[in-house]
């Protein structure tokens, strides 16, 4: 298989552990090994004291598979495959449905894994592109004109990495329908799922609109987890399931005994969980609110409906000058604190990625701020 480099990837694998102050996480700041066995029940807290460190049932712990089904309305604990983080997830899935010829839609920008595992299957891409114009909104009109014969899967990334669009309920069961009708595959990716913004709704689950629909999910982002490496696939569509097993016996085989049982830990303590990745969220774009009204001749955003990123341009003639990549330069050579410049998305060099879930965020953006000057 050949595939192109993951820009995003080596982008943080070259900065992301030499920096002070990294202000285009995805994540969710992380919870410590302490505070999270403090949340464990009778059950998990017996499991986690007698754990033995053999190998798991490669489809995932039955409680933990039990408990990911609680996350939707019509899924059960056999609807769910663990994998070893969301990215497996998108690999075997895209691995073992897509072939030569197949046609793919996907939002864009967003994670590369999403595009370009699907081309490496031989697939043929067409990116549906976010404008700005719009709000970064999801154009269901024009993504179903899109639709060929050929066609076989939508991805859609919402709430959505980096530009934070959420779309409607509306809009997203009026696509899920003209997916089903199509016989086209959705595939949701809701890793930023219950980080919804100003009291918006969370939408309903992909895999519960419809039988052949798919949800990712991960413990990464919304449940600030992500050391744990632990997503799943979740579908009423078993064959899916079985075929991704399958391949999944050529890479990890099973997850980390230790992570589901942690991870368990934390999808039953969910309530708090998320309570405290959506304080820290909703903490730092009050910051960022502020900011963005200072500095509007440097940066201008669409205001995040959801997830835990967000999408500003660098305001023409401004004093972060024209280029991303050569203001996240000299940012983080001049302060320590990392953006991550579009290009990484391959989406131009006007736009750079800022994370919301990190507790140092107001230390960054300080630093930002005495950068840019008064």
């Amino acid at each position: 298989m050949r595939i192109a480099d993951f820009a995003l990837e080596r982008y943080f694998a070259r900065w992301e552990f030499a920096v002070e102050h990294v202000l285009c996480a995805s994540d969710v700041e992380g919870w410590s090994m302490a505070e999270l066995l403090e949340l464990a029940d009778d059950e998990t807290r017996a499991m986690w004291g007698g754990l033995r460190l053999g190998y798991t049932e490669s489809t995932g712990h039955p409680l933990l598979r039990r408990e990911i089904a609680t996350l939707y309305e019509s899924i059960d604990a056999d609807d769910v495959l663990v994998f070893a983080g969301a990215e497996e997830a998108i690999y075997s899935l895209l691995n073992t449905s897509l072939e030569a010829g197949d046609h793919v839609i996907v939002t864009w920008p967003g994670y590369q894994s999403l595009y370009e595992v699907a081309r490496a299957a031989g697939a043929q891409v067409s990116l549906h592109a976010l404008r700005e114009d719009d709000g970064w909104a999801l154009d269901v009109d024009r993504l179903v004109r899109s639709f060929r014969p050929e066609t076989r899967m939508v991805v859609v990334n919402a709430p959505h990495n980096p530009t934070g669009m959420l779309p409607s309920e509306a809009d997203w069961r009026l696509l899920a329908a003209a997916c089903a009708e199509a016989r086209i595959r959705l595939v949701a990716d809701e890793v930023y799922r219950f980080l919804e913004h100003d009291g918006a709704a969370t939408l309903p689950a992909g895999a519960d609109l419809e039988n052949r629909a798919i949800s990712i999910g991960v413990m990464s982002k919304s449940f600030a987890l992500a050391g744990l490496r632990i997503g799943w696939l979740a579908t009423r569509d078993r064959a899916v399931l079985d075929r991704c097993a399958r391949l999944k016996d050529y890479t990890t085989i099973c997850s980390s005994a230790p992570s589901e049982v942690l991870a368990l830990i934390g999808l039953r303590a969910r309530d708090r969980v998320l309570a405290r990745s959506r304080e820290i969220v909703g903490t730092n774009l009050r910051i960022l609110d502020d900011f963005f009204a200072r500095r509007a001749d440097t940066l201008s955003w669409v205001r995040p409906s959801g997830s835990s990123t967000a999408f500003p341009r660098l305001v023409p003639g401004g004093p972060a000058g024209p280029s991303a990549d050569r203001f996240a330069a000299r940012l983080v050579e001049a302060t320590g604190v990392l953006l991550l410049p579009s290009s990484t998305f391959g989406f131009g060099d006007s736009h750079v990625r800022i994370g919301l879930g990190r507790t140092d965020l107001p230390e960054a953006i300080e630093a930002l701020d005495g950068f840019l000057g008064s």
